[in-house]
Order: structure tokens, then sequence, then C-alpha cells
């Protein structure tokens, strides 16, 4: 299967080990992976603050870098998240019927990364190798928006070194949200407190998520208090091997 990579604006400026991680990944798995140079911002921080006129060129720029593509992958649920829950939204708001017709043809081609690898492929053991304590915070947008399950769970389970710990109360959010964490700073404070506190009662070596958005929060907290705990994608621990 050719697989086109949606890396993301935040993740190709601020953590572009994550798209390496998955260009290692796809290929491990006998995959060919198409990086298009042309892609750019999803649109989801332009619609999220309430510029939505402003999201629809985003839109239209996605759907033609992505309009020959059998199928489209990003280490991120929140800008995946954005393509399904919004961009027939924005579509409409156009008044562009032609648009609405596109964007309708390739939602249904966008996946987060290991929505992919479990319901699309269907493997849950993609041969990694990661020999360190882990917990898993799943992100509000892979649980409540793309419902992604136990999907990243289960691959972690299949790590072959991996010691997986249950997060204690894993659903709360960690107070992130985008503009939410500069928005209301006491609120995002209080849950990130809450989230660092179960993430160091685990014991982990290491925390792993779906978005890097998330990670950058709660990484933030976790080498503020000098916990040792270490955020990690979860791309990364996938990709990882014996060799």
């Amino acid at each position: 299967m050719k697989i086109s990579l949606f890396i993301t604006c935040f993740n190709d400026t601020l953590f572009p080990e994550t798209g390496k991680s998955m260009v290692h990944l796809l290929e491990r798995l006998g995959h060919s992976v198409d990086f298009p140079l042309e892609q750019t911002c999803c649109g989801q921080m332009h619609y999220n603050t309430g510029y939505q006129e402003e999201a629809i060129p985003l839109v239209r720029r996605f759907v033609d870098v992505f309009k020959n593509a059998e199928v489209i992958v990003a280490p991120s649920a929140s800008c995946v998240g954005m393509v399904h829950e919004f961009y027939g939204k924005v579509a409409e708001r156009s008044g562009d019927q032609a648009l609405k017709n596109r964007v309708e043809k390739i939602v249904p081609k966008v996946f987060e990364l290991t929505q992919f690898l479990v319901e699309k492929l269907r493997v849950k053991d993609v041969g990694a190798y990661y020999p360190h304590r882990v917990t898993y915070h799943p992100t509000c947008h892979s649980l409540r928006v793309l419902k992604v399950g136990d999907a990243p769970l289960e691959l972690l389970r299949n790590v072959k070194g991996i010691d997986l710990v249950e997060l204690p109360m894993a659903e709360e959010c960690c107070g992130f949200g985008g503009t939410f964490a500069i928005k209301n700073a006491d609120t995002s404070m209080a849950m990130l407190g809450d989230k660092i506190r179960h993430i160091k009662e685990t014991g982990a070596e290491v925390c792993s998520a779906a978005d890097n958005s998330c990670l950058m929060h709660i990484g933030g907290a976790l080498s503020r208090q000098r916990s040792g705990v270490e955020p990690v994608h979860i791309a990364k621990i996938l990709a990882s091997t014996e060799e």
C-alpha cells in the first residue's frame, strides 16, 4: 500500500522525529511512504478560535495536496479529528459544492496512526521492542472525536520488553486544549497537576500518547518537576526495535 503522510505543521515544526518514526515503522511493515511537500496546517487552530472563514483556503489546500492519495495517515488524533469532524462544516460554509464533494471523498481516507494500523491494516504486533516502563495517556481527540478505543493500548501490549502500566483516571483531560491552556491558564494548570500526579503514581519512565501537543503540555510539567519521566509519542515506541 502507498501511504501519504500528513505530518501536521505542529509535528513538522517542533517534533520532526515523530514523522521519521512513522516512516521507519510503515516501511518496516512493507508499505511505501510518500510525503507531499506542499502540505501545511489543517486549519484547526483557525477554526477553533473563531476564524472559520480563514480555514476555508486551508481545507482547499489539503484536498488539493492529497487528492491522489490512496490513504492518508497522521501522527495526530487532534488534526485527524479536525478533518473528520469539521472539514464538512468548513466546506458547507464555503458555499462551494465542488469543495463539499471533494471533502466527502477524501475524509474516509484520513487516519490517525494507531487507528490505521489496527482498523485498516488489522495489525496489532508491529515487531517493536521497547524495554521501558510506560504509561499511556489517551488524548481527548483520540477518545472523544475519533473514538480510536483501545487501538493504541492493543499495539503497546504487543511491544516486546515493555512494562505497560495503567494510568489512573486516564480519560481525564490533561488541560492543554490548544488555546484553552492560554485563555484559561489556572484551570489548565489544575487539570495538568492532576494528570502529572497520576502519571507519577505509576512509577513509569515514559508517558506516551498519540498527540505531541498534549505530550508537550505534560512534558513541560514533568520536566519542571524533575520527575525523570520522559514524554514519548507512540510512533517512536512502535518504531523501536532490538536492532
